[in-house]
């Protein structure tokens, strides 16, 4: 019990730190005597996020969860629409002095925010204080966290593309392993192998796979495949720095995969989403964590992996949804104080988000015994070390137009079968432009 004239805030942050130590799992740290929903006192914060669906839902859970236990902060959440509404009215709002305390962003969306001055850098004691410290972090999701040697976002998961599969047809095909999981597939003529099997059984499609009208969709199986060819793409200078040979090969073993057997070679998301969710139509899914809600709902068999590694190097792409601070020019010192404890309780209450099918960012949850258990989340686990974000500019990164400018040279490849070479060499000039552009944003915040 705390004395009657309460702890100071700065005694509040310890204590966090404390309780993140002992990785309570499934509940905010920062538990008082009584619930403290409504209670007088606490600090108000403004927090905004694009979680919309299951994922708002559950975001809401976490947000009640924690105004009830603190004594602290009373979070006041703002949900605005996702893509880019979200982010030119978040820029707005920091350029303009409007802007909330703590907000989400995805982490690809970082080079676009953090050198123009829209966002504040944390503060890595304040946030040691409550336990938030980088060995508690995958590496790889920790760093994509910084710019310019400061830490501006702080990953609540990492969600990656991945491959969903019904344990049962996969049975029935023969190609589990003796574990019950898929077994190892190593290569493409490995994989054309198990998805025809699979299709053998099903008698219509061996994956679904939904593609059209949606750049995001093709940029994420594009991608995971190009890096697992061990390429990478630097879209800083003058012009793009690629592999055209690996993005040839990426894009022409996709349309090997859309024959109408393997896979429909018209399919959208929501036709593949539908297939899968069936439960007979198909036996693989290249989908998002996102969609684990989905299919628990459908109640079908359901297993998880990371796509199959088929050109040599472990990789994922993959997004964090991160928390940032927005820039104020003047931040009441007790509301960020506020808003450092508020992000160290939903980190510590994150087991909650894993039920979601998001990988926790943090160590203390994904290294637990109980989410060990948690099937099939813990078989995916390991993307989190594999991940892949969006090459970093200013115009890259989850709901920005630079996958959708992906899909207007990619998608006649796919669909009606065009050169690869010639569609994936214009986008690339598409980009090539845009490197020369000036980051419309740059400058526009305070400085940081």
């Amino acid at each position: 019990m705390v004395d009657r004239h309460g702890p100071t805030r700065r005694q509040l942050l310890r204590t966090g730190a404390g309780a993140l130590g002992a990785a309570a799992i499934g509940a905010p740290l920062l538990a008082g005597c009584s619930p403290g929903g409504g209670s007088g006192g606490r600090i108000d914060l403004d927090f905004w996020h694009l979680l919309s669906g299951g994922d708002g839902i559950k975001m809401a859970d976490l947000i009640d969860a924690a105004n009830a236990q603190s004594e602290t902060y009373s979070v006041k959440p703002t949900v605005l629409a996702w893509g880019a509404p979200y982010y030119t009215k978040l820029a707005m709002a920091s350029a303009g002095g409007r802007a909330p305390d703590v907000a989400i962003m995805h982490a690809s969306r970082l080079p676009g925010y953090a050198p123009g001055g829209l966002l504040d850098p944390w503060d890595i004691e304040l946030l040691a204080e409550v336990g938030v410290t980088e060995e508690r972090f995958p590496g790889p999701i920790w760093q994509q966290g910084t710019s310019d040697g400061s830490l501006y976002s702080i990953a609540l998961d990492a969600h990656p593309f991945l491959m969903m599969y019904n344990p049962e047809i996969c049975d029935r095909a023969g190609v589990l392993g003796s574990d019950g999981q898929i077994a190892e597939i190593t290569s493409p003529d490995d994989f054309i192998e198990v998805a025809s099997a699979i299709q053998g059984v099903t008698g219509v499609h061996g994956l679904s796979y939904g593609y059209l009208g949606d750049g995001a969709q093709m940029w994420r199986l594009w991608y995971t495949l190009y890096r697992q060819h061990g390429a990478e793409m630097v879209l800083t200078g003058d012009h793009a720095e690629y592999e055209l040979d690996a993005a040839v090969s990426a894009l022409e073993f996709m349309q090997q995969l859309l024959d109408d057997t393997i896979c429909s070679s018209s399919s959208d998301y929501a036709n593949a989403v539908a297939e899968f969710a069936g439960g007979s139509d198909s036996g693989l899914f290249f989908t998002g964590v996102w969609e684990l809600p989905t299919m628990i709902d459908a109640g079908i068999p359901l297993d998880a992996s990371t796509i199959p590694t088929l050109f040599g190097t472990d990789a994922a792409y993959g997004d964090s949804h991160a928390f940032v601070l927005p820039h104020q020019d003047n931040p009441d010192p007790e509301a960020r104080r506020a808003s450092y404890q508020f992000v160290s309780d939903l980190l510590g209450s994150s087991f909650r988000w894993a039920e979601a099918g998001h990988i926790p960012a943090f160590l203390p949850i994904t290294e637990s015994p109980e989410y060990s258990e948690l099937v099939p989340q813990a078989h995916y686990a390991g993307a989190a070390d594999i991940l892949n974000y969006d090459p970093e500019a200013w115009f890259s990164g989850s709901g920005s137009n630079f996958q959708e400018y992906f899909a207007e040279y990619v998608q006649g490849v796919l669909l009606a079968g065009n050169d690869a070479a010639a569609g994936f060499e214009a986008f690339m000039r598409r980009v090539d432009a845009l490197i020369r552009q000036p980051n419309p944003v740059a400058g526009s915040g305070g400085s940081s």
